[in-house]
Formats: C-alpha cells, sequence, structure tokens
C-alpha cells in the first residue's frame, strides 16, 4: 500500500495576512523559501530526503542561518548543496575542521555549506556566497526508525520547528557560540545555537511545504493509516492511497502518521552483513507476552506547569496526571511535584511519600485540578528531589515526568541526575505539537523506561492506557542477550541498557556482529516472582540497506550522553571515529560543502537568520509595537523575528517606549528566560542539601570557564569561590549538615596568599574543582562540542 501526502500547491497569501511594518524587497522577505520532505517507509524504517530551497532576495551576497528540527533517532547520512549549476557533494568531517573549511571557503568568496547537529533533534544549516537573486538548495539524506507505539502499531514522526526553549543560568562573557537570540549561559553554554528568532503575528506564510510518503509495508499486513495533525482528504483504491494537506500549512507543528499492522511473531532477529563480509548489523524486535503480577510500587509524579505549558497542553497535562493517580492502589507509595521556578505539593500530603489510599488520592487530584501554566522551566531541582524521594531499593521505583520538555539545559540536567536514576525507572509524557522528543526520550533512556508523546488532547485517551502499562509492573527485569552462533561485538550494542519489559511495550535492540551472519539470538531475565523468563529469535538475512547506519545513529547517541555525565577520557576521538567511519553525523562531525569556483569577492556576505513559526498552540506575544529590520551590532540580521517568550492570557501588555528585546530579537542579560507570566510564588522549596548544591554548581561552571592564568584564578578563588563558601558552610552549620569537605577548602582559600606562586595557586585550584565536583555530584570538564575549533 502506498500513501501518498502531495506538496502544497502555490497559493497567494491573503492581502490581508501581511506583517506590520514587514521588512520586504521585490524579491521577498526572508532566505529560507521551501522545504519539502520525501519519505519512502519499508517496513520499519524510512529513508527521507530533506530539501531546503534558499533564495537572496538582496543586492549583496547572502549567508543564511537556519535552525532546524530533525528526528531525534535519523541517521543523517549524506549532504548535497546546489547552487548555479554546479553540484557539490558534502564531506562528514570532524566538527572543527568542518568549520574551518567552511569559514576559508566564505572568506576566500566561494559558495559552501555546513550542517551541524546541536541537540539530537536541533541542528543548524548556514549556506554562504549565495549571490543577489541566486538559489541554493541543500539535501540532506536520513535514515528513521519507526518506533513502535504498541505491539501493533509504529508511528513515522517528523518535527518541523524549533520551539523556544527555557534558558536557566547566568550570562556568559565572551564570544556566542551561536547566531540565535538567546544568551549563552552556564547551564547552556550554547543558548544561542538553538534559540532561532520567532516570526511576530501576522506575518505571511514564508515558506512552501511539501511533504510526500512512499509506504511498503514489506510483507506485513498493513491495517491502518492515521495523520494526527496534517491530513484533510484522501483518496484510493486499495493498493494506492494519497492523502492531501491542507494548502498553505506552515512549519509550526509535528508532522505525525501511524501505521497499524496486524499482530505477527513475539520475536525476530535480522542480519545485514557488510560488503566486506566481515562483519554486520543485527537488529533485534521482542514483542512482549504474558502477564505482569502488581508488586507494591513507590511513584513520583512530576507535573510542568510553566507558561510555555498554557492552554490545552495544561489541560492534557492535569488530565494525565489525575489518570496515573486514579490507577495507584493502596499498598502504592506516591507523590505529586508540581514545577515552574518552584516546587509545590498537595497540601496535607506531607514531604514525604504517602500511600495511595482514597484521601491521599483525591488530595492530589483536586491540587492538580487547581494547576495553571506560569513562570519559568527549571526542571533540574524537582527531578532531583524526586530521585530523592525514590531513594528506597526495596520497591520498585517510577518516577513519571509530564511536560513538553522545552528546555535548554538536557546536558546540565542529565549529568547530574543519571548517578540517582541508575536504579530507578524515569517514564517521560511529552506533551506538545512540536516537542523536545529528543530530551525527553534521552532523559527515559537513562531510567531505562519509555517516552510517550501526545500531541492533542484527542490522543490522550490512547496515550495513557500505553502510560498505564508503561508504569505498571514489568513482565521481566534483568535482561540480557545470550547468542548462539553469532559473535557480538562487545560494547556495540545499542542501548547500552536493555533494561524492562513491560506489557504492550516492544523491545527494539540493534549490534553489530563479526564472522558468518547466521546464528539465533535469546532475550533473558527473570519474570514475576523470580521466574525465568525467555524469549528465542532465530536469524534471517536481509538486505535492509538502513539496518547499519540506525544502528550507528543509536549507538552515537548512547556515546554522546555517555560523554556528557563524564565517561572515560577517550571517549570523544571514539565518537569521532564512529561517527566518520559509519558516515552518520554526530555532535562531533559535521558535514559540509565548499565549491572549488570563486563566486564573488570583496566584503563577507550579509548574514541573516532565517525566523521560525511560533508552534501551533502557543500563545503569542500580546503587544508588537515594532517590527525588526536589524539585530544588534555586530551580529547576523534576524528578519521579523521575536526572541521573546509567548505571553499567556493576562499578562500585563508592553511597556511603551522603545520596542522591547523579544521584538527586535536582541538578546538580554537575564539569568533565566521564562515562557509565561511568574505568577505568584511559594509552595515547596528544594530540600537544603540540593538547594546548596545548586549554588556551588553554578560556582563551578562558572570557575569552568576562567583562563588558566595565575591572577584569574586567584581572583576568582577569593572573590567569587569564598564569599559563597563562607555563606554556604554558616548555613549548613546551623542545619548540623555534613561541611567537612567544604570547611577545608574554606580555611585553605583564607590563608590563600594573593601573590603565591604559580604551582600554589594552580594546586589550590585543581583541588577546589575537584572538591565542588564531589559534592554537587556535577561531571568532570568537557570540551564544548559546540565551539570546535582546529
Amino acid at each position: 500500500m502506498t500513501v501518498r501526502i502531495l506538496p502544497l500547491p502555490d497559493t497567494e497569501p491573503p492581502a490581508t495576512d501581511r506583517g506590520l511594518g514587514a521588512l520586504t524587497t521585490d524579491k521577498g522577505n526572508l532566505p529560507l523559501d521551501s522545504v519539502d520532505v520525501h519519505a519512502s517507509i519499508t517496513g520499519p524504517a524510512a529513508r527521507i530526503e530533506v530539501v531546503q530551497g534558499f533564495r537572496n532576495p538582496f543586492d549583496v551576497p547572502l549567508e543564511a542561518t537556519y535552525v532546524f528540527p530533525l528526528p531525534d533517532r535519523a541517521a543523517v547520512t549524506a549532504m548535497r548543496m546546489e547552487a548555479a549549476d554546479r553540484v557539490i557533494e558534502g564531506k562528514l568531517k570532524e566538527r572543527g575542521q568542518a568549520r574551518h573549511d567552511y569559514d576559508a571557503a566564505i572568506a576566500s568568496g566561494k559558495r559552501a555549506a555546513i550542517a551541524e547537529e546541536d541537540r539530537p533533534d536541533v541542528f543548524s544549516m548556514r549556506v554562504g556566497n549565495i549571490l543577489p537573486g541566486e538559489r541554493a538548495t541543500i539535501r540532506l539524506t536520513l535514515d528513521q526508525p519507526l518506533p513502535r507505539e504498541s505491539a501493533s502499531s509504529t508511528v513515522f514522526r517528523f518535527p518541523l520547528v524549533v520551539a523556544p526553549r527555557y534558558i536557566p543560568g547566568a550570562p556568559l562573557d565572551g564570544d556566542r557560540a551561536g547566531r540565535g537570540v538567546a544568551e549563552d549561559t552556564d547551564a547552556v553554554p550554547d543558548a544561542s545555537r538553538i534559540s532561532p528568532p520567532v516570526l511576530l503575528p501576522g506575518f505571511p506564510n514564508p515558506v512552501r511545504l511539501g511533504i510526500t510518503v512512499d509506504i511498503d509495508p514489506a510483507g506485513l499486513p498493513l491495517t491502518e493509516i492515521r495523520s494526527a495533525l496534517h491530513v484533510v482528504a484522501e483518496e484510493g483504491d486499495g493498493e494506492r492511497t494519497a492523502v492531501r494537506l491542507q494548502p498553505g500549512e506552515r512549519l509550526d507543528r509535528d508532522f505525525i502518521l501511524r501505521l497499524g499492522y496486524a499482530p505477527h511473531e513475539s520475536a525476530a532477529l535480522s542480519l545485514v552483513p557488510d560488503e566486506s563480509g566481515d562483519e554486520g548489523t543485527f537488529t533485534l524486535t521482542v514483542l512482549p507476552s504474558g502477564e505482569a503480577q502488581p508488586a507494591p510500587r513507590d511513584v513520583v509524579l512530576v507535573l510542568d506547569r510553566s507558561g510555555s505549558m498554557h492552554g490545552w497542553k495544561m489541560v492534557a497535562a492535569r488530565r494525565a496526571a489525575a489518570r496515573i493517580v486514579d490507577t495507584l492502589r493502596t499498598e502504592d507509595r506516591f507523590a505529586v511535584l508540581s514545577f515552574d521556578s518552584t516546587i509545590e505539593r498537595p497540601r496535607d500530603l506531607g514531604a514525604g511519600l504517602v500511600h495511595g489510599t482514597d484521601r491521599n488520592r483525591f488530595r492530589a487530584v483536586e491540587h492538580l485540578a487547581a494547576l495553571h501554566a506560569r513562570g519559568g522551566t527549571e526542571m533540574l531541582a524537582p527531578l532531583g528531589e524526586a530521585a530523592r524521594l525514590l531513594g528506597d531499593p526495596g520497591r520498585d521505583r517510577v518516577l513519571v515526568l509530564i511536560t513538553d520538555g522545552q528546555v535548554g539545559n538536557e546536558d546540565q540536567i542529565l549529568a547530574h541526575l543519571e548517578p540517582q536514576l541508575r536504579d530507578v525507572r524515569v517514564h517521560t509524557v511529552g506533551i506538545d505539537q512540536a516537542v523536545n522528543a529528543g530530551f525527553l526520550n534521552r532523559l527515559a533512556a537513562v531510567g531505562q523506561g519509555r517516552c510517550e508523546l501526545v500531541e492533542s488532547e484527542d490522543r490522550l485517551d490512547e496515550a495513557m492506557e500505553h502510560i498505564h502499562h508503561r508504569i505498571a509492573a514489568p513482565i521481566a527485569t534483568g535482561l540480557s542477550l545470550h547468542p548462539d552462533g553469532l559473535e557480538i561485538i562487545p560494547g556495540s550494542v545499542a542501548p547500552a541498557r536493555i533494561g524492562a519489559l513491560f506489557p504492550g511495550v516492544p523491545l527494539m535492540v540493534a549490534g553489530r556482529f563479526r564472522g558468518a551472519p547466521s546464528g539465533s539470538l535469546s532475550v533473558r531475565g527473570t519474570g514475576p516472582n523470580g521466574t525465568a523468563w525467555e524469549q528465542h529469535a532465530t536469524a534471517t538475512v536481509t538486505e535492509n540497506t538502513a539496518a547499519t547506519s540506525l544502528w550507528a545513529r543509536a549507538h552515537l547517541r548512547d556515546l554522546e550522553d555517555r560523554y556528557a555525565t563524564g565517561g572515560p577520557d577517550d571517549l570523544e576521538q571514539r565518537i569521532i571515529d564512529t561517527s566518520l567511519r559509519f558516515g552518520v553525523l554526530c555532535r562531533f562531525t559535521a558535514f559540509v560543502a565548499v565549491d572549488s569556483r570563486v563566486a564573488t569577492e570583496g566584503d563577507a556576505p550579509h548574514q541573516v537568520v532565517q525566523p521560525v513559526d511560533m508552534p501551533r498552540g502557543w500563545a503569542q506575544p500580546e503587544a508588537a509595537p515594532r517590527m525588526a529590520t536589524a539585530a544588534f551590532a555586530g551580529a547576523p540580521e534576524t528578519l521579523l523575528g521575536s526572541a521573546g517568550p509567548p505571553a499567556p492570557p493576562g499578562a500585563p501588555p508592553a511597556p511603551s517606549g522603545p520596542p522591547p528585546a523579544y521584538v527586535t530579537g536582541m538578546p538580554t542579560r537575564s539569568a533565566g528566560r521564562s515562557l509565561g507570566a511568574p505568577g505568584a510564588r511559594g509552595g515547596m522549596q528544594p530540600p537544603p542539601q540540593l538547594t546548596f548544591q545548586r549554588e556551588l554548581t553554578n560556582v563551578l561552571d562558572r570557575l569552568r570557564q576562567v583562563p588558566d592564568t595565575r591572577d584569574q584564578r586567584v581572583h576568582h578563588l577569593l572573590s567569587d569561590l569564598l564569599p559563597i563558601l563562607e555563606s554556604i558552610v554558616q548555613r549548613m552549620e546551623t542545619l548540623s549538615l555534613d561541611t567537612a569537605s567544604l570547611t577545608t577548602l574554606r580555611d585553605d582559600l583564607r590563608r590563600l596568599n594573593p601573590a603565591a606562586d604559580q604551582a600554589t595557586v594552580n594546586t589550590l585550584w585543581t583541588r577546589a574543582l575537584q572538591v565542588l565536583q564531589d559534592f554537587t555530584g556535577a561531571p568532570k570538564r568537557r570540551r564544548p562540542f559546540w565551539k570546535r575549533q582546529t
């Protein structure tokens, strides 16, 4: 069966759909004028070509920057640039080398393009030296797995917009990492790379969108095709079906296509040999069978109530949380934490876990029903508090996070929580039409749980059925692979930790094998009541060309997460080598295409950052007194962009006078960006130990940015670290907390002579960083991959 979603017809926007004061030229407003997505689905995977069309509407050479999303599990395997009847194939290189090549090409007047990954689902494209009136086309090739939502359905999800993300932390001095509108901070040092300007309300549709999907069931009985957010009409004759998008669709929400299949075998093992024949890739799929036996659980439910959750998302989040609370039994213990910039609990339920009695569940649902969206997304503290509550190793421990995931400090959160969540099952529920799926999948993987995405209230009931299975008792735990006649290459299995198996939740594992493509593979674990559990699959050799790149992408993601949480020193080079060997883009590499012909001579090209749509369902800024015509001095132009957060109903009007930063696209020097009105404060604060850890984490992040000179180190030790240590030690002693290591460091800093020699200062500096790292649980310092240079 083939489903074809046809490209949108070219239509002129209504005359009234013009932005106030829009900056225009005779050839248009913005450099990006088209995005076409062509997907061919074969069985459990899709081969995708993404085509981005850029046009220079100015009378000078142009360099365009576009921050865009791709599926977080997709493997980018090729890039091509087409301009002026020339075709230039991109080359995958170490990221610093790729940047050097691109910058050198632009400086010499050559056309060039570079694609970089900044998050698993956030990428940036720079296309430089596009001549006036010229078009440049960039083609990206991807392989994407189709994750199973249940034993009988898979989903093809393609994101189309990077939503605004909350940026916590203190602004950093020095050069900015990117050209976005947010400040780099100590919590998000690359915030300026993931924050494209946002189009102001009323601006006409700037980009023509086309999506085409061909489906080959590959022998599986296809029973259903559903498009969640974009389909309006469907045509077909049984063998071939066409689905047409509504004309004029914008890039403001995910494209989602669900495929239903009739049930089939419970386990399957496919082997794809390399061309050399020495090695290959295996993929194991296990569809669970059997019934789980309920056991007493400790469940902590963490609900995001920040400003970005305004509207239908807050309603859906409350309903989802209440449904989870209703499933709890008396023998279960639970806690509910809601958060924005502070943490709140249901009244009368105390500070710990309580049993799931009717009274306690009623209090929890009562608390949930009163929540509204407000404030910033300070996610680290509530997740840390949840991990602390789930400290009893004798019980089944479950953490459920309900959020849109729109934060920029993903690496910081994972680095701090990973040691605390190794024995806690973490399930994430992402609610948004442009959800941060990359972060939510990463967080669920750390806790060996699952991620469920909800794009509308209509989808909530179906999703809650899946979530109920995920937080229930597992069918089997302690899973491990046991090959027979198949040699698995050590360290190649992805995911690295298999975790547990839950009712209705398929398990997919991939890895590399060596030798002949034959044999079998068993998954073994412990079933209910300690009984042995096993599923067995015999190998079948296939020609699935995407299997190797999909495995490489999953393996690289595991390695990158280990890097972010403090893996071994040789991990960086291992990531680069793996990326280059298998031709799959990662955060340490980049695709670069450089034309050999000089196109222009003279000054540097005019720089423009492509603004993006506000995601559908988000509130728009209420006031827009003036449109942007240029960004701040020395930075690229951000046309018609809004850097600021959407304001929910009831927010105060914008002040009169000069346009605020969120209208012009200028960054603001703030310690955190709220995606909504702050609302009332109060509620439960983080526990004291966690508060002290957070304070010292901020200090540690600042110290790590200090230049390696004696005078700078002395200044920051005495002026930055010592006063904070004095305060924290005093407060901790008042609470009878252990201060031994901090007190010793404080006393040594008191004795530090500002004129001490270099060796003495370096020794104390190294010890200070180690003490702070041990106290906060922060990972060791890593070379920032977003600032890689040769």
